[in-house]
């Protein structure tokens, strides 16, 4: 049984406090399926890219254990570009330009060996799009996992809410997540989230840590103090793949199972924000995960005496 990947495969431009890139890759599927290969080797990705996409990053997402059996090439077009500007805090960001390319006339094809998916992570994209991928595969995987942002809340809001009605777990920042409801309070806003149909939610809260709710159960994992938070681009989806790539590996879709994903998860994304891009995720060890996810043990574990 396999994890499938739907989201962008793109071109990034960044600029921070601390440096800028030229173009670079990036994209919501590359940073959730790189970060949920080092837990299952199994991945499929669905995208689309033009031919100015390298080669050699195809490989690369072969040598994680990336299939790209469902990435569309389209001869003559661009791949998608996003630049972006973050502000001194890091938390926001402008956008400096978005082209869209071959994200315009994208239509997911689903071969048929990702017909076997048992794990299913929807990165964020249009929401049609992403119905469009769960509406084309015959079985309905164990568990899916989804992710979008404000932007379609703002554009898109109807073919949103049905998606979000079909999926087991939706994951989405602080600030959506009150856009989205109409609530300040978290608690409130998961409550109505919760209605539209996911089982479980997860609020991301960035450098304060992540909250899971399911019915009456929450769950809240702090992030990890870094000295250096040099580029935060994708680290949501980073987040989010670790999640679901742990879930992948150890086939337990419960609420205990989940607050160690979200652990794993958060761990992932601590790698993504200390380099540009993917420089800091590509090649991780083994050891090093563990060291880092050691480290947020270490952080909320402590002993005490009620008298």
């Amino acid at each position: 049984m396999s994890l499938v990947v739907v989201g962008t495969v793109a071109f990034d431009a960044i600029e921070t406090p601390f440096g800028k890139t030229d173009k670079i890759i990036g994209g919501a599927a590359t940073y959730s399926g790189t970060a949920a290969s080092y837990f299952t080797k199994d991945i499929k990705l669905v995208s689309v890219v033009g031919d100015d996409f390298p080669k050699e990053q195809i490989e690369q997402f072969h040598r994680h254990g990336m299939k790209t059996e469902g990435l569309q090439v389209k001869n003559g077009q661009k791949t998608f570009f996003w630049s972006g500007r973050y502000h001194t805090d890091m938390n926001t960001r402008d956008t400096l330009d978005t082209q869209l390319n071959v994200l315009l006339d994208f239509d997911p094809v689903i071969p048929e060996s990702y017909q076997d998916c048992e794990f299913l992570m929807l990165s964020n994209l249009m929401p049609s799009l992403q119905k469009n991928v769960l509406d084309r595969l015959r079985k309905r995987p164990k568990l899916v996992v989804m992710d979008t942002m404000n932007f379609w809340m703002e554009t898109q809001m109807d073919a949103l809410m049905e998606i979000i009605g079909l999926v087991d777990v939706l994951t989405v920042n602080d600030s959506e997540a009150r856009q989205l409801t109409n609530e300040y309070s978290l608690v409130k806003a998961a409550q109505k989230i919760l209605k539209m149909g996911p089982k479980y939610l997860i609020i991301k809260k960035g450098e304060h840590g992540a909250l899971l709710f399911n019915e009456d159960q929450v769950f809240f994992a702090p992030a990890l103090p870094l000295e250096d938070v040099f580029d935060p681009t994708g680290a949501g989806d980073t987040f989010a793949g670790g999640f679901i790539g742990y879930i992948a590996q150890t086939k337990d879709i419960s609420f205990d199972n989940m607050k160690r994903a979200i652990i794993f998860g958060s761990a992932m994304a601590s790698f993504c924000v200390e380099k540009f891009g993917l420089e800091r995720l590509v090649d991780l060890k083994q050891d090093e995960i563990e060291e880092r996810v050691q480290e947020f043990i270490d952080l909320v574990q402590f002993d005490i005496a009620l008298v």
